[in-house]
């Protein structure tokens, strides 16, 4: 599950998203350079398709078993989010693209939102979208919508069986997961499944906040969002899956928000901002640009490590113990290194190097913190049975 915002203004485009995906599925936030003279195929996540010439430099959010993207952005300012969106068509079990291989190609081979649009469309039609898409779930699977942005305006792009339909935004505008176009929506649409998505409960809120943000830093607040309460409300059934900063802990539904990206577009100047790292209530935003390629850590591996991701985890699951108790203990100093991070000129590498130490420290002193677990019992039983970091060497 996941949540994706633009707001367009004279000038200037704002985009946000959060990537929602299984609670142990790390996700990786890498650079891939601008390459030319290229031949061959391109081995995408399930299937092979031919290569171009000619690819784009991009920064890439994407869960590490997969080749394609939660979201990312290029050298030439296009950016994409996608979600999964459940239709009455059947998806293939096997072979075909990944919505988030899709949004890879595109930041590959697109140099405006137009031509991001033409190139997931042609792709869609000609290869179809299929196979797994679920890490631990490995019979999920399902189409995909995308948000594509670039300094001049955006679009949304929507998938079901064969067919597309495609939507200018103007104002604010988002997506989650579920189909949104009129007439297209009424017509795909698997109500059942999107109904237990909560997506239309989240949609009202962020598409409320898209509309109403002049900078990231509200955008940074919607994504942080839960709702009238501080903190997450578990359901039993799906956890906090209502608003979204997204927390696991549903016996029939979990999702968790694994990263979270923030751009600011305007013509002749982009600026950037990520997590990479989990649920963004707790994480801070850290400034990158397409052309300065950062150390971000070690990427993560699929059982815990001293990657950012698995460091961050550390922090994440003890402070859900009892949020209220627990996060005060640092909030002042994220806080603090955020400012930073949204102020011009700040220095990315050592921001994103203070924000490791700072996690590795924060982490260390809560999990010491012997405090009784708030969370309701179902919530409880799903964190049990999840992979523990901080039992990891």
């Amino acid at each position: 599950m996941c949540d994706t915002m633009v707001r367009v203004l004279d000038g200037r485009v704002l985009f946000a998203k959060n990537s929602d995906r299984e609670a142990d599925e790390p996700q990786v936030l890498e650079w891939h350079p601008r390459r030319e003279g290229l031949s061959g195929v391109v081995a995408c996540t399930h299937v092979e398709l031919p290569q171009v010439a000619r690819t784009h430099a991009l920064v890439l959010s994407r869960p590490v078993w997969m080749w394609g993207g939660e979201m990312g952005l290029n050298e030439h300012g296009v950016v994409i989010g996608n979600e999964a969106v459940f239709t009455k068509e059947p998806v293939p079990k096997h072979g075909g693209l990944t919505g988030m291989d899709l949004l890879r190609l595109a930041l590959e081979r697109a140099a405006t939102a137009q031509e991001a649009v033409d190139v997931i469309t042609a792709l869609h039609r000609a290869h179809g979208q299929g196979g797994r898409c679920g890490y631990e779930d490995t019979g999920f699977r399902y189409f995909s919508t995308f948000l594509i942005a670039d300094p001049s305006g955006a679009f949304v792009l929507e998938t079901a069986g064969t067919e597309v339909a495609v939507e200018r935004v103007t104002g604010g505008r988002s997506i989650s997961n579920g189909l949104t176009i009129p007439g297209y929506a009424e017509a795909h649409s698997d109500v059942v499944k999107t109904s237990v998505s909560a997506c239309r409960l989240r949609r009202a809120r962020t598409e409320a906040a898209a509309s109403k943000a002049t900078s990231c830093e509200d955008l940074a607040r919607a994504l942080r969002d839960h709702g009238d309460t501080e903190w997450p409300v578990y359901e039993w059934h799906r956890g906090a899956m209502r608003t979204a900063c997204m927390h696991a802990g549903g016996l029939l539904a979990a999702s968790q928000t694994t990263a979270s990206l923030l751009v600011d577009l305007a013509p002749g100047q982009v600026r950037a901002w990520a997590t990479g790292t989990s649920a963004p209530c707790v994480s801070i935003f850290k400034p990158f640009q397409v052309a300065q390629p950062l150390d971000v850590g070690p990427t993560p591996g699929l059982e815990p490590d001293a990657s950012l991701w698995w460091t961050h985890e550390r922090l994440h699951r003890a402070v859900m113990r009892a949020p209220a108790a627990l996060f005060p203990a640092h909030r002042a100093e994220r806080d603090a290194l955020e400012r930073r991070a949204f102020s011009e000129g700040v220095d990315a590498q050592v921001l994103w190097t203070e924000a490791f130490e700072a996690t590795k420290r924060w982490a260390a002193g809560l999990e010491r913190q012997d405090v009784r677990d708030e969370r309701p019992w179902a919530a409880r039983r799903y964190w049990s049975a999840r992979r523990q970091p901080a039992t990891r060497p």
